[in-house]
């Protein structure tokens, strides 16, 4: 049974950074390729960036690119969303999501392991 959990959420100001970690158990987070999604408020859950298992290929949507960045860490069974540039509109709930099927992964119904999200807040 694959679980994930997020961690690094809180309150920034605008203009700050924030990074997010994925931390993976029950398999390998090298044989998944990793997603993020975020929720805004009364809006629904939305791509924000994707990784493959080897790395080599990453996606990100129009809205958080050259400011975010998805890496992975395969020996901590981790993936990393860097988020610098920070705008109040960025406030949402995180979710990490993880999936054995190829890139691009950008919508919700793809991924079949989803970590429970953590708030990520972003004040003007």
């Amino acid at each position: 049974q694959v679980q994930l959990q997020e961690s690094g959420g809180g309150l920034v100001q605008a203009g700050g950074s924030l990074r997010l970690s994925c931390a993976t158990s029950g398999r390998p987070i090298r044989t998944l390729a990793t997603g993020w999604f975020r929720q805004p408020p009364g809006k629904e859950r939305e791509f924000v960036a994707v990784i493959s298992r080897t790395s080599r290929d990453t996606y990100y949507a129009d809205s958080v690119k050259g400011r975010f960045t998805i890496s992975r860490d395969n020996a901590a069974n981790t993936v990393i969303l860097q988020m610098n540039s920070l705008k109040p509109e960025d406030t949402a709930i995180y979710y990490c999501a993880a999936d054995e099927s190829r890139l691009p992964l950008a919508t919700p119904s793809e991924y079949d392991y989803w970590g429970q999200g953590t708030q990520v807040t972003v004040s003007s």
